[in-house]
Protein backbone atom coordinates (compact mmCIF):
# COMPACT_ATOMS: atom_id res chain seq x y z
CA UNK A 1 0.00 0.00 0.00
CA UNK A 2 1.68 3.38 -1.03
CA UNK A 3 1.04 6.50 1.24
CA UNK A 4 1.43 9.77 0.29
CA UNK A 5 1.28 12.79 2.90
CA UNK A 6 1.00 16.69 1.80
CA UNK A 7 1.96 19.04 4.80
CA UNK A 8 2.12 22.77 4.53
CA UNK A 9 4.45 24.38 2.30
CA UNK A 10 7.31 26.22 4.86
CA UNK A 11 10.71 27.13 3.56
CA UNK A 12 12.48 24.47 5.81
CA UNK A 13 15.66 21.98 5.57
CA UNK A 14 14.82 18.55 5.47
CA UNK A 15 15.59 16.28 8.29
CA UNK A 16 16.81 13.04 6.56
CA UNK A 17 15.09 9.26 7.76
CA UNK A 18 17.29 7.50 10.66
CA UNK A 19 19.31 8.61 13.87
CA UNK A 20 21.90 11.08 13.92
CA UNK A 21 23.13 9.33 17.27
CA UNK A 22 25.08 6.25 16.61
CA UNK A 23 24.32 4.96 19.72
CA UNK A 24 20.99 5.12 21.46
CA UNK A 25 21.00 7.65 24.24
CA UNK A 26 20.90 6.90 27.57
CA UNK A 27 17.63 5.38 28.95
CA UNK A 28 16.27 7.60 32.13
CA UNK A 29 16.69 5.33 35.34
CA UNK A 30 13.19 5.77 35.89
CA UNK A 31 11.98 3.74 32.78
CA UNK A 32 14.50 1.26 33.84
CA UNK A 33 13.25 0.78 37.15
CA UNK A 34 9.80 0.57 36.10
CA UNK A 35 10.59 -2.45 33.32
CA UNK A 36 12.55 -4.32 36.31
CA UNK A 37 10.01 -4.09 38.55
CA UNK A 38 7.37 -6.00 36.30
CA UNK A 39 9.97 -8.49 35.02
CA UNK A 40 10.11 -7.26 31.59
CA UNK A 41 13.27 -6.08 29.32
CA UNK A 42 13.11 -3.35 26.83
CA UNK A 43 13.12 -5.38 23.90
CA UNK A 44 9.81 -7.49 25.37
CA UNK A 45 7.82 -4.51 25.85
CA UNK A 46 8.69 -3.57 22.04
CA UNK A 47 7.55 -6.68 20.79
CA UNK A 48 4.49 -6.64 22.51
CA UNK A 49 3.27 -3.47 21.22
CA UNK A 50 4.45 -3.78 17.54
CA UNK A 51 2.63 -7.39 17.93
CA UNK A 52 -0.35 -5.78 19.02
CA UNK A 53 -0.42 -3.39 16.57
CA UNK A 54 0.69 -6.03 13.82
CA UNK A 55 -1.97 -8.59 14.99
CA UNK A 56 -5.06 -5.68 14.90
CA UNK A 57 -6.26 -5.21 11.71
CA UNK A 58 -8.99 -2.53 12.92
CA UNK A 59 -6.48 -0.32 14.76
CA UNK A 60 -4.24 -0.28 11.64
CA UNK A 61 -7.01 0.92 9.73
CA UNK A 62 -7.86 3.71 12.36
CA UNK A 63 -4.31 4.97 12.89
CA UNK A 64 -4.17 5.18 9.09
CA UNK A 65 -7.47 7.14 8.73
CA UNK A 66 -6.54 9.61 11.60
CA UNK A 67 -3.30 10.41 10.26
CA UNK A 68 -4.62 11.22 6.78
CA UNK A 69 -7.04 13.17 8.09
CA UNK A 70 -4.36 15.12 9.87
CA UNK A 71 -2.21 14.98 6.83
CA UNK A 72 0.96 13.19 8.77
CA UNK A 73 2.50 9.81 8.04
CA UNK A 74 0.96 7.19 9.77
CA UNK A 75 4.54 6.52 11.13
CA UNK A 76 4.33 8.98 13.60
CA UNK A 77 1.64 7.47 14.98
CA UNK A 78 2.97 4.00 15.47
CA UNK A 79 6.29 5.19 16.53
CA UNK A 80 4.58 7.38 19.46
CA UNK A 81 3.00 4.25 20.67
CA UNK A 82 5.79 2.01 20.22
CA UNK A 83 8.00 4.24 22.26
CA UNK A 84 5.35 5.02 25.01
CA UNK A 85 4.77 1.34 25.60
CA UNK A 86 8.32 0.46 25.66
CA UNK A 87 10.07 2.51 27.78
CA UNK A 88 6.69 4.19 30.27
CA UNK A 89 3.63 1.24 30.41
CA UNK A 90 3.07 -2.21 29.06
CA UNK A 91 0.62 -2.59 26.09
CA UNK A 92 -2.56 -4.88 27.21
CA UNK A 93 -3.03 -7.59 24.83
CA UNK A 94 -6.18 -6.30 23.55
CA UNK A 95 -7.28 -3.01 22.11
CA UNK A 96 -11.03 -4.15 23.84
CA UNK A 97 -9.06 -3.27 27.23
CA UNK A 98 -8.36 -0.18 26.65
CA UNK A 99 -11.61 1.03 26.25
CA UNK A 100 -12.60 -0.45 29.16
CA UNK A 101 -10.50 0.85 31.24
CA UNK A 102 -12.22 4.72 29.21
CA UNK A 103 -15.53 3.42 30.51
CA UNK A 104 -14.11 3.10 34.28
CA UNK A 105 -12.83 6.69 34.15
CA UNK A 106 -15.75 8.43 32.70
CA UNK A 107 -17.65 7.34 35.65
CA UNK A 108 -15.96 8.77 38.30
CA UNK A 109 -15.14 12.53 39.58
CA UNK A 110 -12.19 14.13 39.02
CA UNK A 111 -11.03 17.93 39.24
CA UNK A 112 -7.58 19.60 38.02
CA UNK A 113 -6.53 21.10 41.07
CA UNK A 114 -3.31 21.93 42.86
CA UNK A 115 -3.55 22.48 47.02
CA UNK A 116 -7.34 22.97 46.73
CA UNK A 117 -7.39 25.50 43.91
CA UNK A 118 -8.92 24.04 40.77
CA UNK A 119 -6.61 25.36 37.22
CA UNK A 120 -10.40 26.51 36.36
CA UNK A 121 -9.56 29.57 39.10
CA UNK A 122 -6.29 29.45 39.18
CA UNK A 123 -5.94 30.69 35.48
CA UNK A 124 -8.58 33.65 36.60
CA UNK A 125 -5.94 35.31 38.20
CA UNK A 126 -4.38 38.37 36.56
CA UNK A 127 -1.26 37.24 35.23
CA UNK A 128 -3.19 34.67 32.84
CA UNK A 129 -5.21 38.23 31.48
CA UNK A 130 -3.17 38.20 28.29
CA UNK A 131 -3.64 34.52 27.37
CA UNK A 132 -7.75 35.06 27.60
CA UNK A 133 -6.84 36.92 24.09
CA UNK A 134 -4.90 34.13 22.38
CA UNK A 135 -7.13 32.51 19.04
CA UNK A 136 -7.54 28.81 20.25
CA UNK A 137 -7.13 26.26 22.51
CA UNK A 138 -3.24 25.45 21.41
CA UNK A 139 -2.40 29.22 21.90
CA UNK A 140 -4.40 29.72 25.13
CA UNK A 141 -3.44 26.47 26.95
CA UNK A 142 0.37 27.11 25.46
CA UNK A 143 0.08 30.65 26.73
CA UNK A 144 -0.86 29.34 30.50
CA UNK A 145 1.73 27.04 30.81
CA UNK A 146 4.15 29.97 29.96
CA UNK A 147 2.94 32.34 32.25
CA UNK A 148 3.34 29.01 34.93
CA UNK A 149 6.83 28.85 34.00
CA UNK A 150 7.83 32.34 34.46
CA UNK A 151 5.26 33.51 37.42
CA UNK A 152 4.76 30.42 39.69
CA UNK A 153 6.98 27.43 38.76
CA UNK A 154 8.84 26.94 41.98
CA UNK A 155 8.27 30.39 42.92
CA UNK A 156 6.25 31.83 46.39
CA UNK A 157 3.84 34.05 45.30
CA UNK A 158 1.29 36.09 47.71
CA UNK A 159 2.82 34.05 50.50
CA UNK A 160 2.54 30.30 48.69
CA UNK A 161 5.23 28.77 47.65
CA UNK A 162 4.64 26.65 44.27
CA UNK A 163 6.47 23.51 42.99
CA UNK A 164 9.19 23.61 40.43
CA UNK A 165 7.31 21.21 38.13
CA UNK A 166 5.62 21.37 35.20
CA UNK A 167 1.87 23.34 34.60
CA UNK A 168 0.65 19.77 33.62
CA UNK A 169 2.20 17.78 36.17
CA UNK A 170 0.98 19.99 38.90
CA UNK A 171 -2.61 20.76 38.03
CA UNK A 172 -3.43 18.08 35.62
CA UNK A 173 -1.93 14.73 36.74
CA UNK A 174 -3.80 14.02 40.13
CA UNK A 175 -2.56 10.77 41.16
CA UNK A 176 1.09 11.16 40.80
CA UNK A 177 3.71 13.07 38.76
CA UNK A 178 4.32 11.78 35.70
CA UNK A 179 1.10 9.96 34.94
CA UNK A 180 -0.58 9.71 31.65
CA UNK A 181 -3.58 8.16 30.50
CA UNK A 182 -4.63 5.20 27.99
CA UNK A 183 -3.08 4.17 24.65
CA UNK A 184 -1.49 6.87 23.44
CA UNK A 185 -0.33 7.82 27.11
CA UNK A 186 -1.74 11.63 26.88
CA UNK A 187 -1.44 14.32 29.25
CA UNK A 188 -4.86 15.71 29.56
CA UNK A 189 -3.28 19.42 29.53
CA UNK A 190 -2.06 18.08 25.93
CA UNK A 191 -5.84 17.12 25.05
CA UNK A 192 -7.20 20.10 26.13
CA UNK A 193 -4.30 22.09 23.93
CA UNK A 194 -5.50 20.38 20.82
CA UNK A 195 -9.53 19.84 21.53
CA UNK A 196 -10.18 22.88 19.16
CA UNK A 197 -8.00 21.30 15.91
CA UNK A 198 -9.76 17.92 17.57
CA UNK A 199 -13.24 19.58 16.96
CA UNK A 200 -12.64 20.98 13.82
CA UNK A 201 -10.81 17.89 12.17
CA UNK A 202 -12.82 14.53 14.19
CA UNK A 203 -16.09 16.78 14.98
CA UNK A 204 -15.35 15.44 18.62
CA UNK A 205 -16.85 17.60 21.32
CA UNK A 206 -14.49 20.01 22.77
CA UNK A 207 -13.31 19.50 26.10
CA UNK A 208 -13.63 21.89 28.68
CA UNK A 209 -11.02 21.87 32.47
CA UNK A 210 -13.86 22.16 34.18
CA UNK A 211 -15.09 18.37 33.23
CA UNK A 212 -11.97 16.08 34.39
CA UNK A 213 -13.94 13.42 33.60
CA UNK A 214 -14.87 14.45 30.08
CA UNK A 215 -11.24 15.15 29.45
CA UNK A 216 -9.67 11.70 30.81
CA UNK A 217 -12.38 10.06 28.65
CA UNK A 218 -11.46 11.25 25.48
CA UNK A 219 -7.81 10.38 26.35
CA UNK A 220 -8.42 6.84 27.99
CA UNK A 221 -11.09 6.24 24.63
CA UNK A 222 -8.93 4.56 21.65
CA UNK A 223 -11.28 6.13 19.08
CA UNK A 224 -10.66 9.69 20.20
CA UNK A 225 -7.15 9.60 21.77
CA UNK A 226 -5.78 8.39 18.44
CA UNK A 227 -7.34 11.90 17.19
CA UNK A 228 -5.48 14.02 19.91
CA UNK A 229 -2.16 12.35 19.49
CA UNK A 230 -2.40 13.18 15.24
CA UNK A 231 -3.49 16.66 16.56
CA UNK A 232 -0.68 16.38 18.78
CA UNK A 233 2.19 14.62 16.46
CA UNK A 234 1.07 17.32 13.43
CA UNK A 235 1.46 20.26 16.15
CA UNK A 236 5.35 19.52 16.87
CA UNK A 237 5.69 18.86 12.70
CA UNK A 238 4.27 22.42 12.11
CA UNK A 239 6.28 24.12 14.92
CA UNK A 240 9.55 22.95 14.00
CA UNK A 241 8.81 23.74 10.19
CA UNK A 242 7.28 27.47 10.98
CA UNK A 243 9.67 28.21 13.93
CA UNK A 244 12.99 26.79 13.68
CA UNK A 245 13.07 26.09 10.05
CA UNK A 246 13.62 22.08 9.92
CA UNK A 247 10.93 19.49 8.32
CA UNK A 248 10.61 16.74 10.61
CA UNK A 249 7.97 14.76 8.76
CA UNK A 250 10.15 12.58 7.53
CA UNK A 251 11.54 11.72 10.75
CA UNK A 252 9.49 9.36 13.09
CA UNK A 253 12.39 9.08 15.43
CA UNK A 254 12.23 13.04 16.16
CA UNK A 255 8.45 13.34 16.44
CA UNK A 256 8.45 10.51 18.65
CA UNK A 257 11.20 12.64 20.75
CA UNK A 258 9.26 15.15 20.85
CA UNK A 259 5.92 13.51 21.63
CA UNK A 260 7.84 12.03 25.01
CA UNK A 261 9.02 15.65 25.86
CA UNK A 262 6.30 17.47 25.19
CA UNK A 263 7.22 21.61 24.52
CA UNK A 264 7.49 21.10 20.51
CA UNK A 265 6.56 25.00 20.33
CA UNK A 266 8.93 25.99 22.99
CA UNK A 267 11.21 23.23 21.50
CA UNK A 268 11.88 25.23 18.25
CA UNK A 269 11.95 28.46 19.61
CA UNK A 270 14.76 27.33 21.53
CA UNK A 271 16.54 25.71 18.82
CA UNK A 272 15.85 28.30 16.54
CA UNK A 273 17.56 30.78 19.03
CA UNK A 274 20.74 28.77 19.46
CA UNK A 275 20.61 29.01 15.68
CA UNK A 276 20.73 32.03 14.91
CA UNK A 277 23.74 32.28 17.42
CA UNK A 278 25.79 29.46 15.63
CA UNK A 279 25.13 31.54 12.19
CA UNK A 280 26.57 34.82 13.77
CA UNK A 281 29.23 32.93 14.71
CA UNK A 282 29.79 31.33 10.82
CA UNK A 283 28.86 27.59 12.51
CA UNK A 284 26.48 25.46 10.20
CA UNK A 285 22.81 25.10 11.98
CA UNK A 286 22.43 22.35 14.74
CA UNK A 287 19.63 20.08 13.75
CA UNK A 288 17.02 18.42 15.72
CA UNK A 289 18.35 15.25 17.41
CA UNK A 290 16.26 12.17 18.89
CA UNK A 291 16.53 10.70 22.48
CA UNK A 292 16.65 7.13 23.36
CA UNK A 293 12.64 6.95 22.54
CA UNK A 294 13.20 8.24 19.21
CA UNK A 295 16.15 6.23 18.66
CA UNK A 296 14.48 3.02 18.84
CA UNK A 297 11.47 4.11 16.65
CA UNK A 298 13.87 5.00 13.57
CA UNK A 299 16.07 1.95 14.67
CA UNK A 300 13.03 -0.10 14.15
CA UNK A 301 11.50 1.88 10.93
CA UNK A 302 11.35 -0.68 8.71
CA UNK A 303 9.78 -3.20 9.98
CA UNK A 304 7.03 -0.84 11.80
CA UNK A 305 5.96 0.85 8.52
CA UNK A 306 5.52 -2.92 6.90
CA UNK A 307 3.04 -3.23 9.94
CA UNK A 308 0.87 -0.66 9.01
CA UNK A 309 1.27 0.09 5.08
CA UNK A 310 0.84 -4.15 4.94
Amino acid sequence: MSLAWAPQAYSADTVAKGNRNVRQPDVPGASKRRTKATKSTFDEKYEKIRDLIADDSKLRRKIVAVSKAYRIDPIHIVGALVGEHTYNVDAYDRLQTYYIKAISYAGERFRFEYDGESVVDFVKRPEFDSCDKKADSAQLWTCREEVWEKAYRGKKVSGKSYPNDRFGAVFFQPFYAGQTFGLGQLNPLTALMHTDRVNKVSGLRKLDAGDASQVYKAIMDPDSTLAYMAAEIASSIEAYRKLAGFDISGNPGITATLYNVGNSTRRARALAAENAKRKSRGLRPKPPSENYYGWLVNEHEDELRNIIER
